[in-house]
């Protein structure tokens, strides 16, 4: 009730609830005339059939009679009086029935209602307002992002140019200001030029428009954006976009580097600093088939294991954890160590059966693409015949076709990329290769977040989220040198060394076992210690380089920070 103050006031400005309100208080005084004009019939009539009763009494008949209450206790006894009543009954149906409700609703209620979600979702920040980010469109990278945002304790907006929308996402707790995305009011409201970032990812029409339109309020806010196609990159960039990505494109490339035809070498997905972080198959190495320990991986290469991927799940390894076909390894180490470790694996592997890609959209063409650059079979299973090309490697027809996937060659490809930008379909597929082939690698794309597990259970190898792939992407530029996110919650993270851990070794700590976490580096004043023996002393004003996943972050702040 204490706000109703306030959204009268709102509601009473605008133009258009006054002119309502107007035909409103016109149709109401046109139904009092009607009521007063029958309650006088009422007495003339009464008295014709002589009978008296007061102008009270003729109001009460006369609304009694038009709402269909009819109590019965006064009524006529002539035809004329009949006639009338029924002509006062089928006149209350049309104005108190049906045009007044009608009329209220339309003229006061309805606006009412919308002033309401106008006064909710507002139309512009506090003056104050800084260090916020603000996201051009509601859709999976923005979702994804917006949870991370969440954890790191940024705040942010969103712009949504439909009040009903606006109105949506605000009662499903998101923060939401209504703007129109063209116009430069809005990014005023937003105090932009006070903002750490703007994600604009709309089409690449709207995407330079908007970079446009932010220009003209702030020349240094840093303005990240997605290309759809490859000739619009230097047009945002010239509209005034800081950073340009394709993001289906990185998808593409990043599931591509990933197939175990590819290359045993190990596949760098991440840099802090001198720190590079890697991955690679274990698959038809001399690692498949080796504890860790029996491998001697640090004591030939220098190199780190640091986590190990069983399609999906990631653990920190123990000197006795097998390695095998499926085993992705997540090393850590610096460029020589990287080097070292690319020659004591060995050479790419060689395959006479071509990879398979279900979907020949821009992920799927991408991902073919970079097959190709690397001298790697592949072929194309697309139903929409726009997107085949006229080449042997595309085959036209549906990927749930056994006869297309045999034609495709599903039987003896080492590998299947499943790339369409339908998660339901790619779910399906999953498990419609893994039952044909129990031993064939599986590559799924997903759009949204929440189905990466379930495509890790459909039997997928390794699914990577185009969602995901985004919001890393922007955090990593938020917080460069203090973070770095790698694929699927797991992260890179800077800590100095709390003051409760100055003076013990890292096996003193139990960080690995408390946490999750693994050391993989510590600065200190006089070098970097990449891979730190376990025996290494932490001192006061080192900082550990950090990997874990988004959850052992928040565990390790909590038990070792004060």
């Amino acid at each position: 009730m204490k706000y109703l103050p306030a959204q009268l006031v709102f509601f009473l400005k605008s133009k258009t609830v006054k002119r309502n309100i107007r035909v409103l208080l016109k149709f109401l005084a046109g139904i009092s005339l009607v009521i007063l004009a029958y309650s006088v019939l009422f007495h003339f009539i009464m008295e014709y059939e002589a009978k008296q009763y007061s102008w009270i009494t003729g109001l009460y008949w006369t609304l009694t009679v038009m709402s269909t209450l009819g109590f019965g206790d006064i009524t006529f006894t002539s035809d004329l009086g009949k006639v009338f009543s029924l002509f006062v009954l089928l006149s209350g149906i049309v104005f108190l029935l049906v045009m007044l409700p009608f009329t209220f609703i339309q003229f006061f209620y309805a606006p009412w209602l919308e002033a309401q979600a106008q006064l909710r979702t507002p139309r512009e920040l506090p003056p104050y307002t800084s260090g916020h980010i603000i996201l051009t469109n509601y859709d999976p990278i923005s979702i994804s992002l917006i949870a991370k945002l969440n954890q790191y304790h940024f705040n942010y907006v969103i712009i949504c140019p439909d009040q009903q929308k606006a109105s949506e996402l605000f009662d499903a707790n998101y923060r939401v200001v209504v703007g129109d995305l063209d116009r430069i009011e809005t990014y005023r409201n937003l105090r932009v030029e006070r903002a750490a970032l703007v994600f604009v990812n709309n089409n690449d029409m709207l995407n330079t428009n908007i970079i446009s339109t932010i220009r003209e309020c702030s020349e240094n806010v840093p303005i990240v954006t997605n290309a759809d196609a490859e000739d619009s990159i230097d047009i945002l960039e010239l509209a005034g976009a800081t950073n340009v990505f394709q993001f289906t494109k990185m998808l593409a490339i990043t599931l591509a580097q990933r197939a175990i035809g590819v290359s045993t070498r190990a596949n760098i997905v991440g840099r802090f600093g001198n720190l590079l972080i890697g991955e690679a198959h274990a698959s038809r190495t001399p690692l498949e088939g080796k504890s860790l320990i029996e491998s001697r991986l640090r004591e030939k290469t220098g190199i780190n294991v640091i986590g190990m991927w069983q399609r999906g799940k990631f653990e920190i390894p123990n000197a006795r954890t097998s390695i095998n076909s499926t085993t992705v390894l997540l090393l850590a180490g610096s460029e020589e160590q990287f080097t070292q470790y690319d020659s004591f694996i060995g050479s790419s592997r060689t395959f006479s059966t071509p990879v398979l890609i279900l979907g020949g959209g821009r992920v799927g063409t991408a991902a073919a693409h970079t097959l190709s650059d690397r001298d790697i079979e592949y072929r194309i299973v697309e139903k929409r015949e726009k997107f085949v090309a006229e080449d042997e490697k595309y085959i036209h027809g549906s990927a749930a076709d056994i006869r297309i996937l045999e034609r495709a060659g599903i039987y003896n490809a080492p590998s299947v990329f499943i790339t369409t930008h339908d998660d339901d379909i790619n779910i399906y597929l999953t498990i419609y290769c893994r039952k044909l082939r129990p031993d064939i690698q599986i590559l799924s794309r997903a759009t949204l977040d929440r189905n990466i597990n379930k495509l890790y259970t459909a039997g997928a190898d390794l699914v990577m989220s185009y969602a995901s792939m985004g919001a890393n992407r922007i955090i990593n530029i938020l917080k460069p040198n203090e973070i770095l996110m790698l694929t699927e919650g797991l992260n890179v993270f800077r800590m100095p060394v709390p003051q409760s851990l100055a003076g013990v070794s890292i096996a003193e700590t139990g960080i690995r076992e408390k946490t999750g976490c693994n050391v993989v580096a510590i600065h200190s004043e006089s070098a970097v210690h990449i891979n730190p023996d376990p025996s290494l002393q932490l001192a006061r004003g080192d900082e550990l380089i950090i990997i874990g996943t988004a959850e052992g972050e928040q565990i390790f702040i909590e038990t070792y920070t004060e």
